[in-house]
């Protein structure tokens, strides 16, 4: 349902979607550099957009101690004990929250009639009362023509690089997400390289965590892709964070934990003819650079 403001400037379509009426007021995040380019290849803003979610990111799916693993040549995990665990559970929980936010961000766009939002920003930081804030924001945008997209698209592109994708014949489908862990167990093979008086040299058991937790976010990351019917995705960020605790199991030993998050944009060639999903992979990953 669309609630009409002030002067009663929002009516419903016939598809369910809110059409802003002539003379809307609306606020954006773009700045006038951004507000021309998407002029500039037929879109304009009708308002800012916001999701929130809070989650409590409790239980991993780890018990015990994860044991040390390494991973073979062809990139498979292969545990050293039998007792290893999965954090399948705490990354689907992290999944869940950065959709529920955006979801709700895509459901304001469409109650303001916008068939898009660019600009998208993706934030999670602690919640003074416990457990994660996932907020995204951004700017809605709608197509000055009659056809309209099934669903609202989301991109991180800012206007600029929107319209520079738009022109180069291309158009957003959807922000994707590539989200991965990791857990070690430090064994004897890390400790004897670590101390002070240990000679210059590689600690492969490390660089193998973390160069497993971002091959399988890229490939997550691959799979949102298609799921979404891009063609490929623009890559905006990937942050890679590592932190310890303490041993469940043994005590005075630690644990390693590795977390890889990749966040892009989906796209998908303007006029394409339909095809099949799965009959053929997203192109290579590519980056947009900004100007500065």
């Amino acid at each position: 349902m669309t609630h009409p403001d002030k002067a009663g400037r929002l009516a419903v379509s016939a598809g369910g979607r809110a059409t802003p009426r002539s003379g809307a007021t609306w606020d954006s995040a773009l700045s006038s550099e951004e507000f021309a380019a998407i002029g500039g290849v037929g879109f304009e803003p009708v308002g800012q957009v916001l999701g929130t979610a809070v989650f409590n990111i409790g239980y991993t799916g780890v018990w015990g101690c994860p044991g040390n693993w390494a991973v073979t040549d062809d990139n498979n995990p292969v545990p050293s004990s039998r007792w290893a665990s999965s954090l399948s559970q705490q990354v689907k929980t992290l999944y869940a929250a950065r959709r529920t936010a955006l979801a709700r961000a895509v459901a304001e766009c469409a109650a303001l009639g916008g068939d898009g939002i660019v600009g998208v920003e993706l934030q999670v930081g602690a919640f003074p009362a416990g457990g994660l804030e996932f907020t995204v924001r951004g700017t809605a945008v709608r197509a000055r023509s009659r056809i309209r997209p099934r669903a609202p698209f989301t991109s991180h592109l800012d206007g600029q690089d929107f319209a520079r994708l738009v022109h180069a014949g291309w158009v957003p489908v959807a922000l994707a997400f590539g989200v991965a862990f990791a857990i070690r167990h430090d064994d004897w093979r890390t400790s004897f390289r670590i101390p002070f008086a240990a000679r210059n040299q590689e600690v492969d058991c490390y660089t193998q965590l973390i160069g497993h937790v971002r091959r399988e976010a890229r490939k997550q990351l691959v799979l949102d892709t298609e799921k979404h019917g891009g063609d490929g995705v623009v890559v905006d960020d990937l942050e890679l964070r590592v932190g310890e605790s303490e041993c469940p199991s043994y005590g005075s030993t630690r644990d390693l934990t590795a977390e890889a998050v990749f966040v892009g944009t989906s796209i998908a060639r303007f006029g394409r003819s339909e095809r099949p999903a799965g009959t053929r992979p997203p192109l290579t990953i590519m980056r947009l650079e900004r100007e500065s």
